[in-house]
Formats: C-alpha cells, structure tokens, sequence
C-alpha cells in the first residue's frame, strides 16, 4: 500500500455549543489539515498520485471554509462545527474526487493549535 500526505492550512472562527467553558464563544484557529490518500499500486507514470491533484482538490475544499464563521455554513447547521466535525467534512470533500483517481482518502488529521489534533478515519 502507497499512502501521500498533503498539508494545508485555514483559518476560520466558530462556537462549540453545549460543552461548557470558554470554547462556547466565538473564536478563531489557524487549522492545519493533513489529508492522505492511498492505493494499493503505483500508475503508470511510477507514482501513486500527482501532489498537484490532491492539493487541488483540498484548497477548494478549505476555500469553502477559510476566514468563514463556521457554524454558518449549512453542513454544520445542525452539528457544532467541532475539530472532529471538521475533518469528517474534508473527508467527504476529498472522498468523490480521490474515487475519480482511483485512490482512497485514509484518513484527514485537523490540528487546531500545535498541541491538539483529531484524526477522521472513513469507510
């Protein structure tokens, strides 16, 4: 199995509802995203993938949500727009186009500060 990473970042500001403390409020992070993609061979040209490809497709994914309020987009108009939320999201983004390809997305990691990250592992 061939896996690649790619690394990107937003910044966005939301509210987490109902967990208590500080977070209730409206504040803002510089997200990191790590989205990676896999197949079980190489294709034709000895690559899994082009780099390009994959960051395409996750830029215009994290335009829908860079300098946004989160929680007025319609995907989280009924959840809170949370870390774990946010990668789920990504991860459908990135699921049609990386099929396309002929490639899987492994998993989506969210950092949203240095020291805490959460990770979206689909089907």
């Amino acid at each position: 199995m061939y896996e690649v990473t790619i690394i990107k970042s937003f910044s966005a500001a939301h509210m987490l509802a109902a967990i208590g403390g500080k977070c209730e409020e409206l504040h803002g992070h510089n997200f990191r995203v790590e989205v990676t993609v896999a197949a079980p061979e190489l294709n034709s040209s000895g690559i899994l993938i082009d780099f390009r490809d994959v960051k395409k497709w996750l830029q215009e994914i994290l335009d829908s949500l860079d300098h946004k309020h989160l929680n007025d987009l319609l995907f989280f108009n009924q959840i809170n727009p949370s870390s774990e939320n946010i990668a789920k999201y990504i991860w459908q983004g990135m699921k049609f186009k990386a099929k396309l390809a002929e490639v899987k997305v492994v998993r989506v990691k969210v950092w949203e500060s240095e020291n805490a990250a959460v990770t979206y592992i689909g089907d």
